[in-house]
């Protein structure tokens, strides 16, 4: 069914529930993985001519990059243990969403996973959704987990591995 399936994480606890998920889905299909997390671009910032560019202090995107490593860290360790084939990347750019399609194009992903994330009112306006954003952009499937559970959802209670 699938053979190559993209995983982006931003490190939060639904982010790692949707990679778990995506793994279990992977060994079934017998598909190999791709983590990946997408850095801000911090050497452009939106200004009123545009994008111009800032004065990036070195220390910042080593500390950035560090901490993207350790979000790809749970998707490689997660994936070893199923036993699933896993690489992992890092990506800069200034909008996650293009980051993640164009990283499913290039690497011949055919199933992006990813977390959904409810924002009520005016947040949700202002930030929007990525992967709603990826939904309408990719041209592959794009498999949603829900951020919010029900009550009765069997992983409600579930303890982080």
């Amino acid at each position: 069914m699938f053979k190559h399936i993209l995983m982006p994480t931003d490190g939060s606890e639904h982010s790692e529930r949707a990679v778990e998920r995506g793994i279990e889905l992977a060994k079934l299909c017998g598909a190999k993985v791709t983590g990946i997390h997408v850095m801000q671009d911090f050497r452009m910032m939106i200004g009123p001519e545009g994008l111009v560019p800032t004065e990036l202090d070195a220390s910042m995107e080593e500390r950035e990059r560090e901490r993207a490593a350790s979000f790809l860290a749970f998707v490689q360790k997660t994936a070893d243990a199923a036993g699933v084939p896993c690489a992992t990347m890092i990506a800069t750019g200034t909008h996650p969403y293009d980051a993640i399609v164009d990283a499913a194009n290039e690497r011949g992903c055919d199933l992006i996973v990813m977390t959904a994330r409810h924002r009520k009112g005016l947040v949700s306006l202002i930030m929007g959704s990525e992967a709603s954003r990826v939904l309408h952009r990719s041209s592959i499937p794009v498999l949603c987990f829900r951020a919010l559970m029900s009550a009765d959802h069997p992983d409600k209670g579930r303890q982080p591995a």
